[in-house]
């Protein structure tokens, strides 16, 4: 049986990514395509709970360090219990978020550097890459604006917390930014880069454009 494709989205929280894999999953759906959806930090039972740490506002006291450390251990239970096995099962993978995020906000919004997160990358995660990141890069300004706003509904409908990063202030979030396009940049054959206050509609199209193309070379349809 064929290896499974492993799609990423990566981008500042408040992007779109989380509507933009609910749109591609149900493109995928319509075309008979067997695929999963899961995320990072979360996915697994162990993940929920690692996640609920890391993204409580009451976590504020976490080290650097213990914030990545986390992020690893996440990130290699979601590994070992979903993603290998449905990729060695042929499927589609489409996971929102992976180890760029690390690079990104620990790398580089904590100032961690990108070398040791890639030196864990190999060494917890078997150096698994993703055969396609979708990154989605609005502005600045528009992200953190959606982000901050999504999350504060979020915590008067439903009492969850997820709002500890978006306390940090705008130079951590400038930092994420640019660590992203730094990444693209060093990766320009598995990352696509979406850019600018794009609509809803047009980023489904450029990504939907992207996958066909990634689908078709791959065999994976026709």
């Amino acid at each position: 049986m064929p290896r499974g494709l492993f799609i990423t989205l990566e981008g500042l929280d408040g992007s779109g990514k989380t509507t933009q894999i609910k749109r591609l999953a149900a493109w995928m759906q319509k075309r008979g395509l067997d695929h999963i959806v899961t995320r990072q930090p979360g996915g697994t039972a162990t993940g929920d709970r690692i996640r609920a740490l890391l993204l409580d506002s009451r976590s504020a006291a976490l080290a650097p360090m213990t914030e990545m450390a986390l992020m690893f251990a996440d990130r290699a239970q979601a590994i070992a219990e979903v993603i290998e096995p449905a990729l060695a099962a042929g499927r589609i993978v489409l996971c929102d978020r992976f180890t760029d995020s690390t690079e990104a906000y620990q790398g580089g919004g904590r100032e961690l550097g990108s070398q040791v997160v890639l030196d864990l990358h190999r060494l917890i995660c078997g150096n698994l890459q993703p055969d396609i990141t979708l990154l989605l890069l609005p502005s600045l300004d528009a992200s953190l604006s959606r982000a901050r706003n999504r999350n504060h509904r979020q915590t008067q409908q439903t009492g969850q917390d997820e709002n500890r990063f978006e306390q940090e202030q705008d130079a951590f979030y400038s930092r994420v930014w640019q660590k992203y396009r730094e990444i693209a940049a060093r990766e320009p054959n598995r990352v696509i880069l979406i850019e600018g206050n794009l609509g809803i509609d047009e980023v489904h199209e450029q990504i939907v454009e992207a996958i066909s193309e990634h689908l078709v070379t791959a065999g994976h349809t026709s």
